[in-house]
């Protein structure tokens, strides 16, 4: 496995591509709803497998000077549970220690919420609801 921040076109166009595959398409969302205006002042991280596939994805941005937050994170389903995830989170917060920020903060699908529990991330309250399905909660690590 490669972990990297994705520069050329065909890295971005993996890395976007996974982003949609598990979290747009299981609701019917288009393309290009994967993505935001954030995306060019954001540190992207993926994983690659030994044949060069996109199996992880994630984003760091600025939420303000002192805190970042992290979005976008999916990991490809027959790699779930592997251990790839934690990869990718690690790789994250490691950017974000060195970009000096105090915290991180998220909002997590409630199914990935036991996730970043055994990650040191503390629940703080329910957050919004995404396509009248998916409940979301805020939570946040201090660094």
């Amino acid at each position: 496995m490669k972990i990297f921040s994705p520069k050329s076109r065909q890295d971005f166009d993996q890395y976007f591509d996974l982003r949609w595959r598990i979290l747009r398409e299981p609701w019917q969302q288009p393309r290009g709803s994967e993505k935001d205006d954030l995306e060019d002042t954001s540190h992207h991280v993926m994983i690659c497998d030994d044949a060069g596939q996109a199996i992880a994805v994630g984003r760091l941005h600025a939420a303000t000077d002192s805190q970042g937050q992290i979005r976008y994170m999916a990991v490809a389903s027959m790699h779930q549970g592997k251990g790839v995830g934690s990869m990718l989170l690690n790789a994250l917060e490691n950017i974000a220690r060195e970009k000096k920020f105090s915290s991180i903060l998220l909002h997590a699908r409630e199914s990935a919420v036991p996730f970043y529990l055994h990650h040191n991330y503390t629940q703080l309250e329910k957050s919004h609801v995404l396509y009248d399905s998916i409940q979301h909660f805020k939570m946040i690590k201090y660094l």
